[in-house]
């Protein structure tokens, strides 16, 4: 009966291990997708401004033009 408790102390100890490894990658893998989706946000703020910034310089107001020559 001891070893059979032994045994499976063993390999509780040897799982436990392998969910450490588990849980310490998928925390880099985590950590490295924040710092992407962090770039990516502000790329997407960078390129909404840059947007803006084209839709004003290409609207232009009718009523801000002069009139045509013949008036």
């Amino acid at each position: 009966m001891m070893a059979s408790f032994e045994e499976r102390l063993t390999e509780l100890e040897v799982r436990l291990a392998f969910i450490d490894d588990t849980v310490n990658a998928l925390n880099g893998v985590v950590a490295d997708q924040d710092r992407r989706v962090q770039q990516l946000s502000a790329e997407l703020e960078r390129l909404r401004a840059e947007l803006l910034g084209v839709r004003s310089a290409l609207s232009h107001d009718i009523r801000d033009e002069p009139p045509p020559p013949h008036y």
